[in-house]
């Protein structure tokens, strides 16, 4: 090493930290941007960074790699968890628990063949389980897990350096072969199952053009005399339909008006309606005859403005609660939640960043933008606060024994599963009185990559020279072996399981299995071949649950394999 770094490294040891993780993440980072017909490392490539650094560097202070590995692993999981939390409910429902059931099945069976190697192959050399659970880390590429395995061997008695590296170390011989194993399963399956993907595609495109229709507008002319003296709010079907009604001109008269529950119609009023397509077409048989006019066109005092959630007393509040209607003569006709269109029903709970689409007069429109906030600044800034005391409960959790029947200790969550926990219950709540856990996608996704870069850097700064002098043995040849068999078996039977049994279409099993491993560069693979929004979505129905279910796994292979 240059006689500066040896110097900086002995009289100036922070200065000398800092400089070795920036070149170590640096170089990763462009090291894990490297694709090879559209497949790279990403984030993975800080790690192989760490290990080289790591095995010619001069070595960081234990104490300063610890603290710095952690919080890189808390910063992590928090902003995942803090992502996915407001989604996570609705995942486990419906379609999305079959989804949930089918990715838990990869978990469980890529656990227990990570047991079955644990029995057998110390039969073959010597070998601590140790290193196993890191192989099934790196096989099905989620580093969280590696984490909670150190975390968790590091509380039990007697377990050496040594011994404690292990897991790092296998998750590097493993991870290579992980990503190929991942993307050549996915592979197999179209081959075995004769998958024609255009086909496929037409299929789910046709199952799913049904959800998140997009509203549209129609004026309907009241022709059925049983409406005539009937309050709007007492127009049959109008909730059923899912549809509201904006705006009205009477029959005698030439301007628009914003429409109220107590607006009484009569024949031959004009009616703005809003909703999907198929709910409008539902609610013309109640009402009368569409005619070519949009009524917002049409002169009258009611005007139109989107209003931005963002002031506390609103958030977490339902949206009748604010009687939005009776106190300010405002309708709202739908409201818009990340890119989709709600119908606003009174019983529907507002979040942080929701928009309102409100019809009213413009002071009124007014006074309604003071109550829900309307300050789309606020969308750009992080709460940082809630966001520590958030990490702040999440320590404690996971540091909370919590005792599991048939084993012999207590599991934690730790610091992989704890923070990630509170993150997915505080995203779900969204706000409690004046604190509110919202993050900006850029900057959550900011967050997580410094969180994950920090992680890997340690790990492969503390374990560089344990790796190259195990990846050419007989040892890392079978975790390099029991990682393919752990990464590829499971998605195979599940897959032929879930298109063979349950004659599910591939696009969204592609997707399910992809997220299972919680691995992006299978997404991006299985998204390039499908040429539809299927994977993606099944990916992120089935990613909470299995983060969670992976970390927790992993400490529970630990208490019963290493203890």
């Amino acid at each position: 090493m240059l006689p500066f770094f040896v110097h900086l490294s002995e009289h100036h040891g922070v200065a000398y930290a800092i400089l070795l993780l920036a070149v170590v993440i640096a170089g990763g980072l462009v090291m894990g941007g490297l694709r090879v017909r559209g497949i790279g490392l990403g984030s993975a490539g800080v790690l192989f960074a760490g290990l080289l650094m790591g095995q010619f560097g001069q070595p960081l202070d234990a104490g300063v790699l610890n603290f710095v590995k952690e919080f890189g692993l808390v910063l992590f999981v928090f902003t995942i968890g803090l992502q996915l939390g407001p989604g996570f409910a609705a995942s486990l429902r419906a379609e999305g628990l079959r989804l949930n059931v089918l990715a838990s099945s990869v978990v469980v069976l890529g656990s227990a063949l990570a047991v079955l190697a644990a029995w057998l192959l110390p039969r073959v050399l010597p070998m601590h389980p140790a290193g196993v659970l890191g192989a099934l880390a790196g096989a099905v590429t989620n580093t969280p897990s590696l984490g909670a395995t150190q975390q968790a061997l590091s509380g039990l008695p007697g377990v050496t350096s040594e011994i404690a590296d292990l897991p790092a170390i296998a998750y590097a011989v493993a991870y290579p072969g992980g990503i190929v194993g991942i993307i050549a399963a996915l592979l197999l399956l179209r081959w075995w199952l004769r998958i024609d993907l255009a086909s496929a595609a037409d299929a789910y495109a046709r199952e799913h053009s049904h959800q998140h229709e997009p509203f549209e507008r129609r004026t309907l002319v009241v022709d059925n005399v049983h409406l005539a003296g009937v309050a709007v709010g007492n127009i049959p079907g109008q909730h059923e339909a899912g549809v509201t009604i904006s705006r009205i001109r009477t029959r005698d008269a030439g301007e628009v008006t914003t429409v109220m529950p107590g607006t009484i119609v009569q024949l031959g009023d004009r009616l703005l309606v809003v909703g999907p397509r198929a709910d409008l077409e539902r609610f013309q048989l109640v009402v009368g005859t569409p005619v070519a006019e949009d009524l917002i066109e049409a002169p009258g005092r009611a005007t139109f403005s989107r209003l931005v959630v963002t002031a506390t007393p609103a958030v977490g509040q339902v949206l009748g609660s604010l009687r939005l209607a009776e106190r300010f003569g405002v309708t709202v006709t739908r409201v818009l939640r990340s890119e989709v269109d709600m119908t606003p029903d009174s019983g529907l709970r507002l979040h942080f960043g929701d928009v309102l689409h409100a019809v009213g007069e413009r002071a009124a429109l007014t006074q309604v933008a003071g109550v829900v906030g309307n300050q789309p600044q606020e969308l750009t800034h992080t709460h940082f606060a809630p966001i520590f005391l958030g990490i702040a409960l999440g320590v404690i959790v996971g540091s909370l024994p919590i005792a599991v029947i048939g084993l012999p200790e207590p599991v934690r969550l730790g610091l992989a599963g704890g923070p990630l926990l509170i993150a997915i219950v505080l995203g779900r709540i969204g706000s409690f009185g004046r604190l509110v856990w919202h993050m900006p996608a850029v900057a959550n996704h900011s967050f997580r990559e410094l969180g994950i870069a920090l992680f890997l850097a340690c790990v492969g700064l503390k374990s560089g020279p344990a790796f190259f002098a195990t990846v050419a043995t007989a040892t890392g040849l079978w975790w390099a072996i029991a990682g393919l068999v752990i990464s590829t078996v499971p998605l195979l039977l599940v897959g032929w399981f879930a298109h063979r049994v349950l004659h599910m279409n591939f696009l969204p099993i592609s997707g399910l299995l992809s997220g299972s491993m919680t691995d992006p560069p299978a997404l991006a693979f299985a998204n390039s071949i499908a040429g539809s929004e299927a994977p993606a979505t099944a990916y992120a129905t089935v990613y909470p649950f299995t983060m969670l279910l992976r970390i927790v796994l992993a400490q529970v292979l630990v208490v019963i394999l290493c203890r």
